[in-house]
């Protein structure tokens, strides 16, 4: 090897790496480096901790794009007009575009005036909340931007605590990256309490100024903005000069704000608040009786509170149609309030409807939170706040006070003697009316009753009346009071026979009866009403008369078996009546609205009715949700007839009576108005069948029937069963109420006969025999010998062809047996129907 040669030499270069890790360890072990690294461990772990309590079950923002609040649900009649709302939290819900500018700018001004500008959180506030709470101890409150509010109120509680206050801002962020600031404004608007019971803007505006959102005045607007900060604080009635003063204060703010000008400043400034008095809604106030039971149907369905799911009554914004008829309630109310209060006539002052205390002077507070309320007449509730002297002093539900004078109040108060006047004393919830410058009291009928009209054809319920008043009286009397129907039964007893084989002309005994009903009942003996009796009768006078031993006769002819069983069938009795011969003369118990439902049955030819209130529930866009099956009637809302025939819906129901034998009881009972117990209603000059009913005691007194367009039925008697006076009769006290509400109730509806069905025939008979009758004809008078009377065509009286040529030839040759008109002998049944227009 040359040694000139230099070998290959190889250089590593190594970092000093033991002097980094020597530099390091001495700084991990300086004080300072370990208290910071201290410090960053806590402060993850509380950020971690604090973001689990924070975050932690923390709603979804989403849910916001589809919340839905808790709407209260309208009633509707049948043209569909809202009559009454059921509400525990009255509101309107309305588009950010429906609420007027100014409106908006004022809220702005007294909650949140950078709403536009922030996004979400207020951090100068938030900065004083803090300090406030650390330096100061006091709770964090207030500093709440109004998207802070809208998660607080509708994804968060009320809680007042730093907790919660994270979790706001939290979801405050959220809430503006998912939602326009519009949509915030218009959840916040619809949303936020404002004192009387009214949630969001358009209901306090009806709330305070009893007017809708978009007439509000300026100043006006800003009252309302005054109120989130606390209703109860700037209370019109309590606090007038302190809502006056916080109203100013935002015009002020939104003068400074620019939100409006000077003059209209100074323009509001001077306008007085101009609050409306605290009062129920006048939708909360209609329907009564009718109103309450649609709402026990729709709690029994859907269920109450929105936890029962999205159609609760009180929640799920449902609009229900019924066929409530407000003119037909108002008459029906009218007429049974005015009999109940011509039978009380005279008997003295019923005493006060109740009695609350008052505390502190607050008498308005007693009087509102009796929700007694009267809408009789000229009636009003009030209460009594003092009695001096010759006078009284009174509170009215309108925040006013009155004057009760001795004079006004002398009636005897009934059952203790003394005067009225004399009875009254502070916190008495009393009835009374005005009288010249001041009141008299009125005395609430403690004689009650119910009332329903339905309409046959559909079994549609048209207007029930439950009592005197449903503010006063909530039990409703015509579906939940059990009365005993007396001879009302009677009808439905003789269909039974006339199921059986008999007919309108077959002669029944109108004599003593006595029947062993077995060991243990022994022999019962029945009589008729006022005693006596009248020998072979036609069942036709054994019902216009209500004979009690042809009615028992004939149940006993028929088999209570099947008495009992049709008594069911047309829905009278919820159950089947024992087969005792009793409940042929109404010894069972029933309601107003079955009975009335069963009449319905028979003027609808036998068909099964179900008596409705609702005719439809839809939810708050507007779909149908009951009944499932539920199909619009096409061409129902057309505007004008189109040429084709008239649309009708289409009912399916099966039948329960032989329409014909229906059709001879509806024709039948027409008689019991023109020669009967209903012989009031003759006047009426329309076709109206009808019974009249009294129970033993006589506790009830009844009527029930009507025409092809409604029936109608009711009773008079005491919640407790006692009698109402050897006189009382159903066609002395329930007639005349009836004939009273008909009078209004079909002044401008068309007089239409009964139409028979197919196979009745109309056959001339001797109303006393019950034998056919030729060469003769009837007449319009009430008790004319000669009648026309229905049959079923094997049930028709026939006699030979050489007879009937006979007795007419015999007609003609002999005038004085046809009176003054010989010549009618001629005329033929066909002749007849054509002239009146057709079998009827």
């Amino acid at each position: 090897m040359d040694q000139s040669e230099t070998p290959p030499v190889t250089v590593r270069i190594q970092r000093n790496a033991a002097g980094l890790r020597t530099r390091l360890s001495g700084i991990r072990r300086r004080w300072w480096f370990r208290l910071i690294a201290w410090i960053a461990l806590l402060a993850g772990v509380g950020t971690a901790v604090l973001w689990g309590m924070v975050a932690r079950d923390l709603p979804s923002v989403e849910a916001l794009k589809t919340y839905e609040p808790p709407l209260p649900s309208y009633v509707r009649s049948n043209d569909g007009a809202p009559v009454h709302i059921y509400a525990r939290e009255r509101r309107i819900q309305l588009d950010y575009s429906e609420y007027p500018p100014l409106l908006v700018s004022a809220f702005l001004a007294a909650e949140d005036r950078t709403f536009f500008e922030h996004g979400g959180l207020d951090y100068p506030g938030l900065v004083r909340a803090a300090f406030q709470g650390v330096v100061r101890g006091e709770t964090p409150r207030g500093t709440s931007t109004i998207t802070q509010q809208v998660a607080k109120n509708l994804l968060l509680n009320n809680e007042v605590s730093y907790v919660r206050k994270a979790r706001e801002a939290l979801l405050a962020w959220r809430i503006e990256d998912t939602l326009s600031k519009q949509k915030i404004l218009e959840l916040y608007l619809n949303q936020i309490a404002l004192g009387r019971n009214a949630f969001g803007v358009e209901a306090a505006a009806n709330a305070y100024f009893d007017k809708p959102l978009a007439q509000l005045t300026l100043p006006e607007m800003a009252y309302l903005a005054v109120l989130p900060k606390g209703p109860a604080n700037y209370d019109p009635d309590r606090h007038a000069d302190r809502a006056i003063e916080r109203r100013n204060w935002v015009l002020g703010e939104m003068l400074r704000n620019g939100f409006i000008t000077a003059a209209q400043h100074s323009a509001a400034v001077a306008a007085p608040l101009g609050a409306a008095p605290r009062r129920t809604p006048r939708f909360e106030r209609g329907g009564g009786y009718f109103v309450e039971e649609v709402r026990r149907q729709l709690l029994d369905k859907f269920g109450e509170y929105q936890e029962d799911g999205p159609y609760s009554v009180y929640a799920g914004g449902l609009w229900v149609r019924t066929s409530f008829d407000p003119k037909i309630q108002d008459y029906a109310a009218k007429a049974l309030r005015e009999g109940l209060i011509r039978y009380e006539s005279g008997r003295g002052w019923s005493g006060p409807i109740r009695n609350e205390e008052i505390r502190d002077g607050n008498w308005f507070g007693a009087l509102i939170r009796t929700n007694v309320e009267l809408d009789y007449a000229d009636w009003r509730a009030a209460i009594v706040i003092s009695r001096d002297g010759d006078s009284a002093q009174i509170g009215l539900t309108d925040g006013r006070t009155a004057t009760l004078p001795r004079s006004g109040a002398l009636m005897p108060v009934r059952g203790t003697g003394g005067i009225a006047f004399a009875a009254l004393k502070p916190g008495d919830i009393i009835a009374v009316a005005p009288q010249g410058a001041a009141y008299a009291l009125k005395s609430i009928p403690r004689v009650s009753g119910g009332m329903v009209v339905e309409e046959p054809r559909t079994g549609r319920v048209l207007a029930m009346q439950g009592g005197f008043d449903s503010r006063v009286q909530a039990f409703n009397r015509a579906t939940q009071a059990n009365r005993q129907p007396g001879s009302t039964i009677k009808p439905i007893v003789y269909t039974a026979a006339l199921e059986a084989g008999m007919s309108p002309a077959s002669i029944i005994v109108d004599g003593p009866l006595c029947v062993n009903q077995g060991p243990r009942l022994g022999q019962k003996c029945f009589r008729n009403f006022g005693g006596g009796s009248a020998g072979p009768r036609t069942m036709r006078w054994g019902i216009e008369q209500s004979r009690n031993l042809m009615t028992v006769r004939t149940a006993t002819q028929t088999g209570m078996d099947k008495v009992v069983k049709l008594i069911q069938d047309v829905g009278v009795s919820e159950g089947r009546f024992p087969p005792y011969l009793s409940y042929a003369l109404g010894a069972g118990e029933t309601t107003v609205l079955r009975m009335v439902n069963a009449y319905s049955i028979l003027v609808n030819h036998g068909r099964a009715l179900t008596p409705s209130l609702i005719d439809y529930v839809q939810d708050r866009r507007g779909q149908v949700i009951w009944p499932e099956a539920w199909r619009p009637c096409d061409r129902c809302n057309a505007p004008d007839w189109d040429g084709k025939p008239m649309p009708r819906p289409n009912i399916r129901s099966r039948q329960i009576v032989d329409p014909l034998s229906a059709y001879q009881m509806v024709h039948i009972t027409e008689g019991v108005i023109q020669r009967g117990t209903a012989t009031t209603l003759r006047d009426l000059k329309r076709p109206i069948m009808g019974k009249t009913g009294t129970s033993t005691g006589p506790n009830d007194v009844w009527f029930v029937g009507g025409t092809p367009q409604m029936i109608a039925g009711l009773y008079i008697g005491y919640d407790s069963p006692r009698s109402l006076g050897g006189y009382a009769q159903g066609g002395t006290l329930a007639a005349p109420i009836y004939k009273t509400f008909a009078q209004a109730a079909y002044k401008d509806v068309p007089v239409l006969p009964f139409a028979a069905p197919a196979g009745i025939r109309m056959v001339r008979i001797d109303r006393m025999s019950g034998r056919p009758v030729f060469g003769t004809w009837p007449t319009d008078e009430p008790k004319a010998a000669v009648i026309w009377e229905a049959f079923k065509p094997e049930m028709e009286p026939r006699r030979a062809a050489r007879a009937r040529a006979e007795g007419e030839r015999a007609a003609v040759s002999d005038p004085a047996k046809q009176g003054a008109a010989p010549r009618r002998a001629t005329q033929s049944d066909s002749d007849f129907l054509q002239r009146e227009g057709g079998i009827y």
